[in-house]
């Protein structure tokens, strides 16, 4: 079977082609020594980790899980090894602020590690990236001493993170939530309560655990209003920063999951457990929200990683299984990458990992903007543009990623039903990304019911000026005409139902039944915009790379988006048909 080949060819076309990755890097302080260049040697470097390393493990993780004996979490066998090697080669905190120990490199080079580690192994990538999330929402926080004490070891990889948000009865709707923070008198508090789906809540990498749980304070509101958000660690720090006792949270099981089995999701039972309030009392959804938008990005690229790995190996596959004849019937048998069906399969993985990739890149982009930029209208703008595609990354990346995983399994018919071919498993690890981190229908409903009401509508209009600029650019490229014909097309079916959603926001389930397929839509119409781009770049070149990026332009403008079409009609047609039948019924 195909191993797993890093997409680097494909990111140096970005980051020097499509994107003026560079003249971005030179306006940002503190990012003006990096390029493209660099960029891509650091991704080489992590992509032969990934291969060398993480890749051997993911099948061996995924059979031999994690387990739980006398309270102690142990992970598969070569897990503690390879996070140990992840952390001694600096990877753990490559896009870490400086000031505690990270390296500062742009959020475009983490987002392109984390795709080559969920390519390889999705259940390994929870790890650093929920330390990464937790950091962010300490960063942005809590107060100084907080930040000195934990901000160094976790940025460094010795210390890691968990989110702690879940409980059976509050899911989604976290104002359900009942764990308690009782506070001691020192300015700490005692944390008594079960979450579950904790995934890093426990494991045996050695160091410290920090988890960041939501609780309620004594006499605090019901409903969201009143959830805070407190840090407590799994190991109490001595006044010398050593670790010390242990503090009173205990596993109290392992959740049996469909997928990600090497990924330990525990039921975590905090009883008095000390604790560190996080910003201020009552506005604890404000702070981990923090944290849940960067997972929830970090997520859509875990749906990125996916689709890659499983359309690699089913492309590899398809190029040796011989089956049936020529579609001329003169020759069998032929490999089946010559049957139009299996291309069909192929392309379509191809074209929406590829642009998948390049909206990743822009978004990422953008972060950078809002972080960096001395220019603050420039900052407030590029901040706009992240939160409008926040839900879209995370939900269409990943609805992507699984149906890619779903068709490439299917490329390899009855041997992708089989676990040693490993496909089964990319469809078993790629479900969780729909799911966690906010469900991929609540995500549609933040893109319906929150983004685009902002400023009135003003900042989807911006988004969709960005994207008929750039047609008008490529317009008089004949080489780029099928894809830039169709995306303007899909681009005013795009406008017409926002107009549509805007007048209708006064309806909930006008919202609720058209956003699934809206956030779709947004999603196709975006995916069309960097395929445009690709097209008008690899228009200038005649390398294979050049020739191939032309060519799933054109399948993804004839093949892909034309399902704007029944999107557009099925959002105009309203909630009725979905509403006005008795529940009873169904």
């Amino acid at each position: 079977m195909t191993s797993y080949a890093p997409p680097v060819s494909d990111i140096t076309f970005l980051l020097g082609e499509v994107f003026d990755f560079d003249g971005l890097m030179r306006r940002l302080p503190g990012h003006e020594d990096v390029n493209a260049d660099l960029a891509v040697s650091i991704l080489d470097e992590a992509g032969k980790f990934c291969v060398g390393v993480l890749e051997p493990l993911n099948r061996s993780g995924d059979e031999e899980g994690c387990r739980l004996e006398n309270g102690a979490v142990s992970t598969p066998k070569g897990f503690p090894e390879a996070y140990r090697a992840f952390v001694e080669a600096g990877w753990a905190g490559l896009s870490g602020d400086p000031e505690y120990s990270g390296q500062g490199l742009p959020r475009v080079v983490q987002i392109l590690v984390d795709e080559m580690i969920s390519s390889v192994n999705l259940s390994f990538g929870l790890f650093p990236g929920l330390t990464r999330g937790a950091v962010e929402a300490i960063s942005r926080h809590a107060n100084s001493d907080l930040k000195a004490t934990y901000l160094p070891k976790m940025i460094s990889g010795e210390w890691t993170g968990a989110m702690a948000l879940t409980e059976a009865a509050a899911g989604t709707d976290l104002g359900l939530l009942t764990t308690k923070a009782e506070p001691v008198g020192d300015g700490s508090y005692r944390i008594k309560g079960t979450k579950i789906f904790i995934s890093s809540g426990d494991h045996d990498f050695g160091g410290n655990i920090i988890h960041l749980i939501l609780a309620r304070l004594p006499g605090a509101p019901k409903g969201v209003k009143g959830i805070s958000l407190f840090l407590a660690p799994k190991f109490l720090i001595g006044k010398d920063g050593s670790l010390g006792a242990r503090n009173d949270m205990s596993v109290g099981s392992l959740e049996h999951k469909m997928g990600i089995h090497a990924q330990p999701t525990c039921v975590m039972n905090y009883d008095g457990a000390i604790g560190w309030l996080v910003g201020e009392a009552g506005r604890g959804l404000n702070a981990m929200f923090t944290m849940m938008n960067a997972e929830r990005l970090f997520v859509g690229i875990q749906g990125l990683g996916i689709a890659e790995a499983a359309n690699q190996k089913a492309t590899g596959y398809a190029r040796e299984r011989l089956q049936g004849r020529s579609s001329d019937g003169t020759r069998g048998p032929v490999a089946i990458i010559e049957h139009p069906d299996v291309r069909r399969m192929l392309l379509t993985g191809r074209s929406l990992a590829d642009a998948s990739r390049a909206l990743a890149i822009w978004t990422a982009m953008q972060m950078d903007i809002a972080a960096r930029h001395p220019d603050e209208a420039a900052r407030r703008e590029a901040d706009g543009f992240v939160a409008l595609l926040t839900p879209v990354v995370k939900a269409a990346f990943t609805d992507f990623g699984f149906e890619t995983a779903v068709a490439s399994q299917q490329v390899l018919g009855g041997h992708g039903y089989i676990r040693e071919w490993g496909m089964e498993q990319f469809v078993r690890d790629a479900r969780i990304t729909q799911i966690y981190e906010g469900t991929n229908g609540v995500q549609a409903l933040d893109l319906v019911s929150r983004k685009l009401p902002m400023e009135d509508g003003a900042l989807a209009s911006r988004f969709f000026a960005l994207i008929e600029q750039d047609l008008r650019t490529a317009a008089d490229l004949p080489a780029a005409g099928v894809i830039t014909k169709a995306t303007a097309q899909a681009l005013g079916r795009l406008e017409t139902t926002t107009r549509h959603l805007l007048a209708a926001r006064a309806a909930p389930a006008e919202a609720g039944a058209a956003a699934a397929d809206y956030l779709r839509l947004f999603a196709l119409v975006a995916f069309g915009w960097v395929w445009v781009r690709m097209a008008a770049q690899a228009a200038t070149g005649q390398t294979p790379l050049h020739r191939r990026k032309l060519a799933t332009a054109t399948f993804f403008a004839e093949r892909v988006l034309p399902q704007t079409l029944w999107l557009e009609a099925a959002i105009i047609s309203g909630a009725a048909s979905l509403m006005d039948i008795e529940a009873e019924l169904l």
